[in-house]
């Protein structure tokens, strides 16, 4: 089953038409036909682009697909618009892979988000993927298969290892989501967990941190709240980085002594999961 996206979702590509809409859509709709019905470009509704019917808004093509999910391959300086109207169109998942926009913009659209039924992945995020059944992002698929981990990161490239990781232990993934390296993002990983949690496919559930940020702690506080009766295997990246230095993204930094690794790793210990110090105890700690 899966969280966020299934077999079943509709999806819309907002920034179809320009070159990276175009590539990653394309790789997406091989992956899972079926799963992609029309894009959005204004000025260019009417038209056609991948075999699939162009709108000028997303409520256009909510109104015409069903459409409940979509992927924003729009620029920076665009994509908080974009977002923003797709939450409007009452689109129920939004994932943006755009980085670098503007902190203010995505002040507008978190204010867009209260309030409403639509959940936002990223931005600056790889996406979501469900093994064999819907990708929305830019994440490779070569060692997905459907399984039993749920994986929520922080890392893009650290995802693709565990990805593999589990791949190669039989173990597969349920889902996987990139919440996004950006300060000012859409769920996090205690949401991510909620899901997985009332999840039947998923059995266990790695999470990949960095310095930084307030996510861990965020997922710590939801373990120790909550009745979670799954394994947590958390690795987190950052360890030797000097204090006061963004390292990747723009949300890994460690200020004034808050949000280091030593004291992400101690309170989500203490809330129940399990450390991993490098990707090659993770599975071994999934069926500790």
């Amino acid at each position: 089953m899966g969280i966020l996206i299934d077999g079943n979702t509709r999806v819309i590509v907002q920034g179809m038409t320009g070159r990276s809409g175009t590539f990653y859509a394309e790789l997406a709709m091989r992956y899972a036909p079926g799963t992609y019905v029309g894009g959005v470009r204004p000025g260019k509704g009417g038209s056609q682009h991948l075999g699939l019917p162009v709108f000028d808004t997303a409520r256009d093509a909510v109104a015409e697909t069903g459409a409940d999910a979509s992927m924003i391959m729009v620029p920076a300086a665009y994509a908080a618009d974009a977002m923003i109207e797709a939450i409007e169109a009452e689109i129920g998942t939004i994932v943006c892979v755009t980085e670098r926009i503007p902190t203010l913009d995505m002040l507008r659209v978190k204010a867009a988000l209260a309030g409403s039924d639509t959940r936002l992945v990223g931005p600056n995020s790889q996406g979501v993927l469900t093994p064999g059944a819907c990708k929305i992002g830019v994440m490779q698929t070569v060692d997905a298969k459907p399984g039993s981990v749920g994986i929520v990161a922080r890392s893009a490239s650290l995802t693709s290892e565990i990805v593999a990781l589990t791949n190669a232990a039989g173990l597969g993934q349920s889902t996987t989501v990139g919440i996004g390296g950006d300060p000012i993002h859409g769920i996090g990983f205690a949401e991510c967990l909620a899901l997985f949690n009332d999840d039947p496919q998923t059995q266990s559930v790695v999470l990949i941190g960095e310095l930084g940020g307030v996510e861990e702690e965020a997922a710590a506080d939801y373990l120790a709240a909550e009745s979670f009766a799954k394994p947590v295997v958390a690795l987190l990246v950052g360890r030797h980085a000097p204090e006061d230095r963004r390292m990747g993204h723009a949300g890994t930094v460690a200020t004034l002594g808050s949000g280091s690794i030593e004291q992400k790793g101690a309170i989500l210990e203490a809330a129940g999961a399990r450390i991993a110090r490098s990707p090659d105890e993770i599975v071994g700690l999934l069926g500790a």
